[in-house]
């Protein structure tokens, strides 16, 4: 009986199966971005002109650009603005319009973005008319599209970390006299600072990510990755949006990869001490 073999369980082969239906097709991109042809679905041969292409395209590099500076300023005012909201909602006690407040802050996690972008941008249009500014949409309105977007998901995530602190060991700090501002950079912030970490990478991923507000609240002049690749394909697929794609995906594996194992080394760390 011990030489039979066990037949993968019903939780094994609905693993594989999602496993598969995830990152076979990313695995595609990455083996045709390789293709010497300019038909992204037909195999020529093996072939990495397209990556220089990539390096020699202006557009999709000034796109590249536009987008990671966008999020990463996006991504740090989302965390200073939900950090805020998120004190708010946990720490403050009842008072007239809390409800409507925490509402109001949770909204652009159920609002359809083609209402959020088309809302901003009535916004801004009114605001041209009234006052002046912004006299032209680009990189400003696509920034503070972004980070309205976005602090409503730094908010939840911090939330969610304050609600677990321990609220009696920033009484203990004040109690032996630390000023509540003292107490909140060397007692709160360090404990919430994973939370700050996941709610900026999280910022920073949906801004990157973002095609449909920025559409909506973008200038001639302003055009971020995502719409540069979108209006490519529109055109048809061409194998540097491949390469692109490629690129893309060997950072981020990267970037998690680093991550992961820094996380493992504290852990290591912490067990050992």
């Amino acid at each position: 009986m011990s030489g039979v073999r066990r037949r993968p369980n019903f939780s094994t082969v609905m693993l594989i199966l999602g496993l598969v239906f995830l990152y076979l097709p990313m695995a595609v991109l990455v083996v045709y971005s390789f293709n010497s042809s300019r038909l992204v679905t037909v195999w020529a041969g093996f072939s990495t002109q397209w990556y220089g292409a990539l390096f020699q395209d202006q557009q999709i590099l000034s796109a590249v650009w536009t987008s990671l500076k966008i999020a990463f300023f996006a991504a740090s005012m989302a965390v200073c603005l939900g950090t805020v909201a998120a004190f708010v909602m946990t720490r403050f006690g009842r008072f007239r319009g809390k409800t409507a407040l925490s509402s109001m802050v949770t909204a652009p996690l159920v609002m359809p973005e083609v209402i959020t972008g088309l809302s901003l941008l009535l916004l801004f249009v009114q605001m041209a008319q009234l006052t002046g500014w912004p006299a032209d949409r680009g990189v400003g309105t696509i920034w503070i599209a972004h980070t309205t977007f976005c602090s409503a998901y730094v908010a939840i995530v911090v939330a969610a970390r304050l609600r677990e602190l321990d609220s009696s060991i920033e009484e203990a700090a004040m109690d032996l006299g630390s000023p509540p501002l003292k107490t909140f950079f060397f007692i709160t912030l360090p404990i919430i600072a994973p939370a700050l970490a996941a709610g900026w990478l999280l910022a920073f991923t949906l801004s990157l990510d973002d095609l449909v507000i920025a559409s909506f609240v973008s200038g001639p002049g302003a055009n971020t990755l995502p719409m540069v690749v979108f209006s490519s394909v529109r055109m048809g697929v061409s194998p540097k949006i491949n390469a692109l794609a490629t690129l893309i995906i060997l950072t981020v594996s990267l970037v998690t990869f680093l991550a992961w194992y820094l996380m493992r080394r504290s852990e290591a760390k912490r067990q050992i001490n």
